[in-house]
C-alpha cells in the first residue's frame, strides 16, 4: 500500500514580510513588494527594480542559535528562518524522541550570491598594469589580490547545498539531504522527490521547499542580457503583468519556502494538524531549447497530466491553477496554450492566478512560496489575484483572477513550475481527507 504524504507545516520569508498570516493577507488583498534596488547600486542596469526581503535577520527566527550560522548566504539565512517557522507550525520541537535517521532534506536551493566586490577588485587588479593600463589578464596578480581579498566562508557559502547543510545542522535531520538546482522549477522538483523519499519508504518527514536570492550585479546582468526581465523603471510597482497583453518580462524576486512533509501514520501517531495532503507529482523536460519553451507546451501538458494521473485525478476536480506564470511574452502565452490541451472544456472554468505579480519571481524558490499559498487557498476557501491585469491578450484568454482575490471552496490545486533548460515540474495537492 502506497504511503500517503501530508503537509503539516509552512513557513515562508517573502518580498511582502516573513510569517504566514500577514504575508497571507497581503496576497490576497493584491499587495506589491517591487521597489527599487537596494542591495546593490542598479542606477546603471537596464532594470533598476526587484522584489527584496526586507527587515530579516535571523535571530528573530532562531534566537542565540543564529550564531552558529555567522556567514551564511543571504539565501541560507532565509532558508533557516524560514524552516524554524514550519517546524515549529508543524510542532516537531515538542518532538524530543524524534528519529533523526528518519528526517531528511531535500532543496531546490540556488547558489549563494557571488563575494562581489572583492571579486571584481581582484579581477580588475589583475587586468591593469602598474601604468593603469587595461591588458589581458594576469592570472598571478590577480590570484595574489584574490587570495587576500576573498572570503573562504562566502566562497563555501556560494555551493547551492549549503542551505540544506545549514538546515540539518540546526535541526538535526540525518536522514537523505539533496538539493537540486533546476532553475526556476526546482523547489517544486524538490518537493515532489521528496513525497517520493517517503513514499517510498526513506524517510517519515521531509524538510523541502526551495530557498534563492539573485539581486545582485552577475544575477541581474545575467537576465537583463536575457531579456527576460521587465525595464519598466518609471512604473516598477506595476511592472510584473502576468498574462497581461502589456507585459515585457519578470520582476526578480528573492526569498524561501519550505514545508514540512510526513507520512502520514508518522503524523497522526504524534497527534499533528495535517494543512494538506500532496499527492501527485509530474516532471519533464522539453528537450528542445535551452531557454525556449517548446512552441506547443509539450513539456508542461505532459507533466500536468503525469500529476494529474498519479494523484488519480482528472482536470474537471482541479478547483485552482497556480501558475508558472512569470510575466514574459513566451512564457505565458505557452502555459495557456498547455492549461488548455489538458483541461479541455473546463479550461475556462478554472481559476489560475500567478502571485509573481505581487513578489516577483523568486526563482529556484518559487515553485515552494507558491504551494504554500495552495495549502492556504485550501484552508480558507479563497484563491489570491494576479494583479497589474488590465489589458486582455487574446493569447491568454483563460480566467486569471484579476486583480481580487476570490472566494470559491477549494479542495484540490495543481501548482506548475517551468525552468530554463526545458524543465517542467507540476504539483497536485488536495484536502486531507483523513
Amino acid at each position: 500500500m502506497e504511503r500517503r504524504v501530508v503537509i503539516t507545516g509552512v513557513g515562508w520569508i517573502t518580498p511582502l514580510g516573513n510569517d504566514i498570516e500577514s504575508v497571507w493577507r497581503k496576497i490576497l488583498d493584491g499587495a506589491s513588494g517591487v521597489a527599487p534596488t537596494t542591495l546593490f547600486d542598479a542606477s546603471a542596469f537596464p532594470t533598476s527594480f526587484a522584489a527584496e526581503v526586507k527587515s530579516f535577520n535571523l535571530e528573530d527566527f532562531l534566537g542565540p542559535d543564529a550564531k552558529q550560522h555567522q556567514g551564511a548566504s543571504r539565501n541560507a539565512g532565509f532558508a533557516l528562518a524560514a524552516c524554524a517557522m514550519a517546524w515549529k507550525a508543524a510542532q516537531l520541537d515538542r518532538q524530543p524522541m524524534l528519529d533523526a535517521s528518519r528526517v531528511g532534506v531535500y532543496l531546490g536551493g540556488g547558489e549563494g550570491p557571488l563575494d562581489f566586490q572583492p571579486f571584481a577588485a581582484a579581477a580588475l587588479a589583475g587586468c591593469r598594469s602598474e601604468q593603469g593600463e587595461i591588458r589581458p589578464l594576469n592570472t598571478i596578480r590577480w590570484a595574489e589580490v584574490a587570495l587576500q581579498a576573498l572570503s573562504a566562508v562566502h566562497e563555501l557559502e556560494q555551493d547551492p547545498n549549503m542551505a540544506g547543510g545549514h538546515i540539518a545542522v540546526q535541526f538535526g535531520a540525518e536522514g537523505p539531504n539533496i538539493n537540486t538546482l533546476t532553475a526556476c522549477a526546482a523547489s517544486t522538483q524538490a518537493i515532489g522527490e521528496a513525497m517520493r523519499l517517503i513514499q517510498y519508504g526513506d524517510a517519515d518527514v521531509m524538510i523541502s521547499g526551495g530557498t534563492h536570492s539573485m539581486i545582485h550585479p552577475l544575477g541581474v546582468t545575467g537576465f537583463n542580457r536575457l531579456t527576460a526581465l521587465s525595464t519598466r523603471n518609471d512604473t516598477c510597482l506595476t511592472a510584473s503583468r502576468p498574462f497581461d497583453r502589456t507585459r515585457d518580462g519578470f520582476v526578480l524576486g528573492e526569498g524561501s519556502g519550505i514545508l514540512i512533509l510526513e507520512e502520514l501514520g508518522h503524523s497522526q501517531r504524534r497527534g499533528a494538524a495535517v494543512l494538506a495532503e500532496v499527492v501527485g507529482f509530474g516532471s519533464t523536460a522539453d528537450a528542445f531549447r535551452i531557454t525556449d519553451i517548446h512552441e506547443d507546451g509539450r513539456g508542461a501538458v505532459a507533466a500536468m497530466r503525469a500529476a494529474l494521473d498519479s494523484a488519480h485525478m482528472t482536470p474537471a476536480q482541479i478547483d485552482y491553477v497556480s501558475a508558472h506564470g512569470t510575466g514574459t511574452q513566451e512564457n505565458d502565452k505557452i502555459e495557456t496554450l498547455a492549461i488548455r490541451q489538458v483541461f479541455g472544456g473546463s479550461a475556462k472554468k478554472v481559476a489560475i492566478s500567478s502571485i509573481k505579480s505581487m513578489i516577483g519571481h523568486l526563482i529556484a524558490a518559487a515553485g515552494a512560496v507558491e504551494l504554500i499559498t495552495c495549502v492556504l487557498a485550501i484552508r480558507d476557501g479563497v484563491v489570491p489575484p494576479t494583479i497589474n491585469y488590465t489589458t486582455p491578450d487574446p493569447n491568454c484568454e483563460l480566467d486569471y483572477v484579476p486583480n481580487k482575490a476570490r472566494r470559491i471552496p477549494v479542495r484540490a490545486c495543481l501548482s506548475n513550475s517551468f525552468g530554463f533548460g526545458g524543465q517542467n515540474d507540476t504539483l497536485v495537492v488536495r484536502a486531507f481527507a483523513g
